[in-house]
């Protein structure tokens, strides 16, 4: 039996839905406001909350934001005498099943309750799967927490079920073939072949033949036939890397195969028919290529049914940690050493740096510097990273001082902050061992942490 939680500080209408869903079959709970239906809340489980708009001090949109922290997958319907455009929207954006006005017909009341209550199992799906990812940070070989990656790994998970054609969009190094593996892990063709076509990394005079295959005879040094990349991935999934690159003659081809999946090997006469889904990923911005007539309109929208994008790191910084830590247990195995972390000022100056190479760039400084460490801690002068003059990591206080002056207490605070920062990398992150480096009391260390914001 669904359970049901009526909120409204008039009691009239609290009777009357009391009442009324009692008669059709389910468990009805009622409060007279906003606070005492979070208090509810936090102690019991209901599968849908019915609530006033319009109460004093915790109203409904507020009601609404603490239900959906407290319990993510109960569905909320809102009912209110002063319905406008604008509390409709901020209630659907807060996360409101449904939006009906006092004056409802009681038949539509009876049939929003029953599609909210029919959703239930799919937000509970849904609420499931991000606890899942928060906990682990992760979603196929994607490493990430931020909101950015948690949106994507949700768009994944609703994508990933659909046979709809794919189209990802970032920069290089983003991570564009981890999504579009995890699309595929997660669909059900994960057990059919992935097949990865890099178009700008295959010669445009060899790309056909790699796409379409060929029959015997059909030029010179054709001794047999061979088969193409899609009909090798046939039930399976083509994924087009770096799309935008593909010649404007092999579009045409493309866009035959993409939009009746059928195709002619080079030198054939019959049609071959394949099952594929087809997953394509680009760094290039398609639709200016579309408006200068480098790339077909009629295979852009043929590709892009759905399109995920990719955040760059330098916008998801709090990324960063986690990538770090995950690298350098992966090149801590491949290397056999026993590095175990980076030190407190070596990850400040990844935090600060742009990475225009993106996941790929950080990864690549994590796998030099493991090779380079022969400490069990990653030190910031085994960081290559471009623009980093090391002469800056062993001594950064050569201060200018301008015409308009300085102030003494910041730039003080600055250098403190960094010995500090060294005084911990050298102790591994012991404070009573960096105190002591120090000749200060644990105390006094504890102080100036806490004031100097150092993590």
């Amino acid at each position: 039996m669904s359970r049901i939680l009526v909120v409204d500080d008039d009691r009239s209408m609290r009777e009357f839905l009391e009442i009324l869903l009692d008669r059709e079959g389910y468990e009805v709970v009622s409060a007279a406001n906003g606070k005492a239906a979070t208090g509810l809340c936090k102690r019991q489980k209901f599968d849908l909350v019915i609530t006033d708009l319009k109460m004093p001090k915790v109203g409904g949109i507020d009601l609404l934001k603490n239900i959906k922290e407290i319990s993510p997958e109960t569905m909320v319907i809102l009912i209110t005498a002063y319905a406008s455009g604008e509390t409709a929207i901020a209630a659907m954006q807060e996360g409101a099943h449904d939006y009906l006005e006092k004056n409802f017909d009681v038949e539509d009341l009876k049939s929003a309750v029953k599609d909210a209550l029919s959703k239930k199992g799919v937000k509970e799906d849904d609420a499931l799967f991000i606890k899942t990812v928060k906990k682990s940070y992760s979603f196929g070989s994607m490493i990430g927490k931020s909101a950015e990656m948690l949106k994507i790994y949700g768009l994944i998970k609703k994508v990933a079920v659909t046979p709809a054609n794919v189209l990802i969009l970032g920069e290089s190094g983003t991570g564009k073939e981890l999504v579009a593996d995890a699309i595929h892990q997660n669909s059900q063709r994960k057990d059919e072949p992935f097949v990865v076509i890099n178009c700008g990394g295959i010669p445009e005079n060899l790309l056909e033949s790699e796409l379409f295959g060929y029959m015997k005879g059909s030029f010179s040094g054709a001794s047999a036939d061979k088969p193409g990349l899609f009909e090798v991935a046939d039930g399976g999934v083509v994924f087009l890397d770096e799309i935008g690159d593909l010649p404007q003659l092999l579009q045409v081809k493309l866009l035959r195969a993409v939009q009746e999946k059928t195709f002619r090997r080079i030198g054939g006469s019959e049609d071959i028919k394949v099952d594929v889904r087809i997953i394509s990923a680009t760094n290039r911005n398609l639709e200016e290529k579309v408006k200068k007539g480098s790339f077909r309109e009629d295979l852009y929208y043929r590709l892009n049914v759905i399109p995920v994008k990719i955040t760059p790191l330098r916008e998801r910084k709090e990324d960063i940690p986690l990538l770090v830590e995950h690298f350098i247990e992966k090149y801590s195995k491949k290397f056999e050493k026993e590095i175990r972390k980076i030190s407190i000022y070596a990850l400040e100056l990844l935090m600060k740096y742009p990475f225009p190479g993106n996941v790929r760039e950080l990864e690549n400084i994590i796998e030099r510097s493991v090779a380079m460490e022969s400490t069990n801690i990653i030190l910031p002068e085994n960081l290559v990273i471009p623009g980093k003059d090391d002469s800056d990591v062993q001594d950064e206080f050569k201060i200018d001082i301008p015409e308009e002056g300085i102030s003494l207490n910041e730039e003080m605070a600055k250098i403190e902050k960094t010995l500090i920062k060294r005084a911990l990398d050298k102790a591994n992150g012991s404070q009573k061992k960096a105190a002591k480096l120090l000749n200060v009391s644990w105390a006094s260390l504890q102080y100036r942490l806490d004031k100097l914001d150092i993590r």
